[in-house]
């Protein structure tokens, strides 16, 4: 278990580099505004993209459409997608990003009000790294959402 010195030195790098290390794709204003609160409370949301549907995270994502200045080179350490999405649904996202050499490798976590076995099932199918329900309750969502914060930005280990 990394100390909590450790983990503050990795705050600090991660925090004087310009890349974004949290993509939220959510379309729900009210579950994106307490995921950004909760992850801001707890210092997590210092470079953070809101994407609002599964098209527009693809355009951030692959630099197309409005984002194609962005240097696509430029990942996030972890994207919180959720499956319910207009334009294009999560799974499609999902499929999308692991069949392109480039977001292959990027952590995804699907945090979805879905408690539908196939969602679960497909989300695995296609790679996804975790499945989370959101709690119902603000208390329970905010700690889900810090826990799953802190694991991927200061626990986990990325290849380079």
């Amino acid at each position: 278990m990394p100390t909590l010195c450790k983990i503050e030195e990795r705050k600090r790098v991660m925090a004087s580099t310009n890349g974004v290390e949290i993509l939220l794709v959510e379309d729900n204003p009210r579950d994106a505004e307490l995921t950004q609160r909760a992850l801001r409370k707890h210092n997590l949301a210092n470079h953070l993209v809101h994407v609002k549907d599964g098209q527009e995270a693809l355009d951030w994502l692959f630099a197309t459409g409005p984002y194609a200045g962005r240097e696509v080179n430029h990942r996030p350490k972890v994207v919180l997608l959720d499956l319910k999405l207009p334009k294009v649904d999560g799974l499609e996202v999902l499929r999308l990003m692991r069949a392109d050499d480039r977001t292959r490798l990027i952590p995804v976590v699907v945090l979805t009000s879905s408690r539908e076995e196939q969602d679960l099932v497909k989300s695995y199918e296609l790679g996804v790294n975790s499945y989370i329900v959101k709690p119902v309750d603000f208390e329970n969502f905010s700690d889900a959402v810090v826990q799953t914060g802190h694991y991927w930005l200061l626990l986990n280990e990325e290849p380079i």
